[in-house]
């Protein structure tokens, strides 16, 4: 039953329903009235069944079918807290900053007879109008709760397709096969793919996705096992800063000590509570290792091929975390030992520094312009010379440079060459700012590399056109090289909206079919739906999470958040600053399409932000609805209604303080979808040029229908108009498995 539960949760991000005892191929039955009834429940969920599905529903068990509704509840939060703070909030209530200075003289100096709120409040006449609120308008605690009672107002739904035990294990196979790092839902998903299947024998093709396996190795008591994946002593610290940490990538700690500190600081000073975080955060990033532990990473060092100084080498960027580490797993006491002479002699050329350092000797002859030694040095490691391949063609010139790459660029992985197509038109522009994420940072912006202002315009769209003109070419080959003897393919129009998922780590889970961040949603009908709700299961207390959105004009910004309620076009819920026992609450703005169009407005980015010290709470899900159809709201201003989801997200556990979580273009009428944190406690603090120029790089990519195109002219295949005339048919559904699209490139 656990089982089954799990793998109905996997399989509902990839839009589909797992049925457990189905085998293909499959005699079609007739569909009997319990099916239908069944099939009736998802509709109002806002789903509809697929032709193989619907036929497939009768190898369904009553507690199956039970399980999958309840699954599709839980993660469309049909049992959480919808209710907002103000009733028939459309309406809008106007109160001033007189009211709560009245309010505040009232309860200082009020009565004991007179009545008061359930959360102490005295609320005097002729201030707040009590009959529009669900709770205390003054100290913004709601205490009454009305049960979700809307349901399919949506006009468009999502077709579930079937999934059997097979695609199970495909699924499981393509996420450890997967050509780029795991985002937050795939790794979700793994985890519990290994919890119930074995692993297969294959190795994970990413750094980030071999850390879950490790982990899972470990859990099991398999160290040995684990042992044969770990290469390089690197991949050893990676696994114990995961293990410490949950962080897959390895960053300093000081970085999550600095990040605690900004979150916990208040736009108040005297709230500030960011010096009492850094303490806190410093000691729970203190190492201790019980000896097993220590014995186990003693052997796995000791084992590791290869040159003492080479692995000393690739040591030495992370030398202050490893000095913490070998400390805290007694490795000096474990290489007195017989039987680790190779971990001895590890350990004192590490610490006594007899090796040379790669990098070290690159900078050396890069400062001493030495090109012809520094291209040399860098063709060693085709992957470090892809990632330095923009600045150093600025430094060297670019037709020494790329001919120098060309002679390796056949050993460079996918994922990089398509980065490196993809991002040239933005590096050699003078004018263009770019958005970085540093490990473990929040998104920047940063200035165009000062070097471009030593050439001209031709020459820098020579540098351009050189890097596109080279990676296509092996792109192309690449694909040329593959013998397929298929002769058409089909390519959904769908996936040309459809960005390839490369450089995007999302943190965020979608419990929800998953969408790639940079996919554009079409908007059906004149009203966009920002929901938030969170809280859940959690006890009384002050969690002032806040919902908002940025509307950009061409001349100037406005915003709807708890300070600016009501500004054209939208319409806020009201902001919640106390959450109630267990219940949860939820904050929602109306966006009017239409109306934001006469006044001129291009975009509305949608915003959420911890206004409580700290991060935004963990389980927190945010997403947004719209509807052909108009979409209304209760009497207690519930206004979510599952069958009209359009996309939602649920917070992890992290550091993110704000996050941009979508953004409307007005002239399209899309919204696009992405995920760029920002240091920020207010919507204020979120800087527009940063947005805009994700959506630059996100615009940048190459989309999955493209790369199939180049993939149909390589291969000399024709594209069909219907999948069913395909030998080859690449489906919206097919791309919603990200780390099979990743199958597509060829290393």
């Amino acid at each position: 039953m656990e089982q089954v539960k799990a793998l109905l949760k996997v399989a509902l991000r990839q839009q589909a329903l797992y049925i457990p005892k189905l085998k293909r191929p499959f005699t079609h039955q007739p569909v009997d009235e319990e099916n239908f009834s069944f099939v009736a429940e998802l509709v109002n969920l806002g789903y509809l069944v697929s032709e193989e599905l619907l036929y497939a529903l009768r190898m369904m068990n009553v507690d199956d079918r039970e399980l999958a509704l309840d699954n599709i509840s839980e993660a469309k939060g049909l049992e959480k807290g919808w209710t907002p703070l103000i009733r028939n909030w459309q309406t809008p209530v106007h109160v001033t900053t007189a009211d709560y200075i009245v309010t505040s003289f009232a309860n200082y100096f009020k009565n004991s007879d007179e009545v008061t709120l359930p959360c102490g409040h005295y609320i005097p006449e002729g201030t707040f109008p009590l009959e529009r609120y669900n709770g205390c308008p003054f100290c913004a605690t709601p205490f009454e709760f009305e049960k979700l009672t809307l349901k399919n107002q949506a006009g468009k739904r999502a077709i579930l397709r079937c999934w059997t035990l097979d695609d199970v294990h495909q699924y499981y196979n393509n996420l450890l096969l997967s050509r780029t790092p795991l985002d937050a839902t795939q790794a979700d998903s793994l985890k519990i793919l290994m919890s119930f299947f074995p692993l297969p024998d294959v190795k994970p093709a990413m750094k980030e996705t071999l850390m879950l396996v490790i982990d899972n190795l470990v859990e099991r008591n398999d160290q040995e096992k684990a042992q044969v994946f770990l290469t390089s002593p690197n991949e050893v610290l990676r696994y114990l800063w995961y293990k410490h940490t949950g962080f897959a990538q390895i960053f300093a700690p000081k970085t999550i000590i600095s990040r605690h500190g900004k979150n916990h600081q208040h736009v108040r000073p005297q709230s500030s509570t960011a010096a009492v975080a850094r303490i806190f955060s410093r000691a729970s990033l203190a190492l201790y290792y019980d000896r097993k532990t220590g014995r186990m990473v003693a052997e796995w060092l000791n084992v590791m091929e290869g040159p003492v100084e080479k692995l000393c080498e690739e040591m030495h960027p992370k030398r202050g975390m490893w000095v913490r580490f070998i400390r805290a797993l007694r490795l000096s006491e474990f290489s007195r030992r017989t039987g680790f002479e190779k971990l001895r002699e590890l350990l004192d050329v590490f610490y006594n520094e007899r090796y040379e350092v790669y990098n070290g000797q690159v900078q050396h002859f890069r400062l001493r312009k030495e090109a012809h030694t520094t291209l040399k040095l860098l063709q060693q490691r085709p992957g470090l010379f892809a990632r330095s391949l923009f600045a150093n063609m600025l430094w060297f010139g670019h037709e020494i440079v790329l001919d120098a790459f060309a002679e390796v660029i056949n050993k460079v992985p996918a994922r990089l060459v398509f980065t490196l197509n993809m991002y040239a038109e933005d590096y050699f522009n003078k004018g263009l700012s770019r958005t970085v994420k540093p490990l473990g940072g929040v998104a920047r912006l940063v200035t165009p590399n000062k070097l471009l202002q030593l050439f001209s315009d031709e020459e820098l769209k020579q540098m351009k056109e050189g890097v596109e003109e080279l990676t296509l070419k092996l792109i192309k080959g690449r694909f040329a090289g593959v013998a397929n003897g298929n002769k058409t393919i089909y390519i959904d129009p769908q996936l040309f909206k459809m960005p390839l998922s490369i450089g995007d780590r999302s943190d965020s889970i979608q419990d929800l079919p998953v969408a790639l961040q940079g996919t554009r949603f079409p908007v059906a009908g004149d009203k966009v739906r920002l929901f938030m709700q969170w809280g859940t299961g959690l006890p009384a207390q002050h969690l002032d999470m806040d919902l908002s959105c940025t509307i950009t004009y061409d001349k100037v910004v406005d915003n709807c958040s708890f300070s600016n309620m009501y500004p054209v076009g939208c319409k806020h819920s009201g902001d919640v600053i106390h959450i109630p026992d267990r219940v949860g609450t939820a904050e929602y703005i109306d966006i009017d399409l239409a109306v934001l169009a006469d006044a001129g407005a291009r975009y509305v980015s949608f915003t959420c932000n911890a206004y409580s010290n700290g991060s935004m709470s963990p389980n927190m899900v945010i997403g947004w609805m719209d509807s052909e159809n108009e979409m209304t709201i209760t009497t207690a201003g519930v206004a979510y209604d599952p069958s009209c989801v359009q996309h939602q997200v649920r917070i992890g556990k992290g550091l993110t303080k704000g996050l941009v979580f979508g953004v409307l273009e007005l002239a399209s009428r899309e919204i696009i979808w992405l995920e760029m944190p920002f240091q920020g406690q207010v919507v204020g603090q979120m800087n527009f040029d940063m947005v805009q120029a994700l959506l630059r790089k996100l615009e940048s990519k190459l989309s999955v229908g493209n790369m199939l195109r180049m993939k149909a002219a390589a291969q000399e295949l024709q594209e069909v108009a219907h999948p069913s005339m395909a030998d080859e048919a690449y489906t919206a559904v097919w791309a919603k498995d990200a780390a099979a699209v990743t199958q597509l490139f060829i290393d």
